[in-house]
């Protein structure tokens, strides 16, 4: 049994703690994956996995393993593009997470450059508004708008967003145009939250470089950019979000932009991984890549 690949679904599972998730990532059946761990064990002649009914976690010597195992696996997949013929051809998977937005209207549509640059390249690309966590869902690298609080991950500034307060005409028609922080509290505010049930902090704007905060009312909360989206478009509330991402429907007249001397501060975008001695060749090559698609957009 080649025993890369036993290496390569050991390290799947410690990173996801679970048979069943490494296997779908992997494109495995359950049974394989756990057939390939028992074998690495025999083949190591020690325990790698602690397994529970509710999850798999490694044991010490899982561990040291597993941190060995990662730079392994990735010297392997740059080795193996040292003497193709293209010498810019890279091989192996790369995963990534990204907003909706960005993948949308930014990312996919430029991707087919990127894939018939390094056609044995294989991308696994999520697109989502949380935070997740880097090594425990086996992304190699994460876009993301706005600041990045956890230290556990590297952060590779792109660039800044610029950002606009928007409205549907509707909406204006019914509550009337803003001109005024004091004319808010005759508004409403569809509010944006990482967890529901929890609530936003209102209006946010600039004054002097600094940030402030403006409680508003709002009926509608989400947690999706989409839906932030399209909560505004139906006439639900103002909401504040990059220009980037707006200019469609400002473009068409789908949305307004109002107070335009009390924008939010620009948001920062970002490419984040996970510390490590070794960040292969083939995920520096896309970051590198989708940061200037981003820079040159912009």
């Amino acid at each position: 049994m080649n025993k890369l690949e036993l290496l390569r679904t050991f390290v799947r599972v410690s990173e996801m703690s679970s048979f069943t998730l490494a296997g779908e990532s992997l494109g495995l059946p359950r049974s394989t994956v756990s057939d390939h761990v028992q074998a690495l064990e025999t083949l190591l002649g020690t325990r790698l996995l602690q397994r529970t009914t509710r999850r798999v976690q490694a044991t010490q010597d899982g561990l040291v393993l597993y941190e060995r195992s990662k730079d392994l696996l990735s010297h392997m997949d740059d080795i193996e593009g040292l003497f193709r013929q293209d010498p810019a051809s890279l091989v192996g998977r790369i995963r990534i997470d990204m907003p909706n937005f960005l993948a949308r209207q930014v990312v996919m549509p430029q991707l087919p450059e990127f894939m018939a640059r390094h056609p044995h390249l294989e991308l696994e690309i999520s697109t989502t508004d949380r935070r997740v966590d880097l090594l425990r869902e086996g992304f190699d690298c994460v876009l993301r708008v706005g600041s990045q609080p956890d230290q556990s991950v590297v952060a590779r500034r792109v660039c800044d967003f610029a950002m606009v307060n928007c409205a549907s005409p509707a909406y204006l028609a019914r509550y009337g145009i803003p001109e005024t922080l004091e004319d808010l509290a005759q508004h409403r505010m569809v509010h944006y939250v990482g967890v529901l049930g929890s609530r936003s902090d209102g209006f946010l704007y600039e004054v002097e470089g600094k940030p402030r905060q403006l409680p508003m009312a709002g009926s509608v909360t989400v947690n999706s950019t989409d839906a932030y989206e399209l909560a505004c478009v139906g006439g639900f509330g103002l909401i504040q979000a990059p220009v980037k991402g707006m200019q469609s429907h400002l473009s068409s007249g789908d949305l307004v932009a109002v107070l335009p001397q009390f924008s939010a501060p620009s948001m920062e975008v970002s490419l984040l991984y996970a510390r490590q001695r070794h960040l292969p060749l083939r995920v520096r090559a896309f970051m590198d890549w989708v940061a200037n698609v981003i820079q040159s957009t912009t």
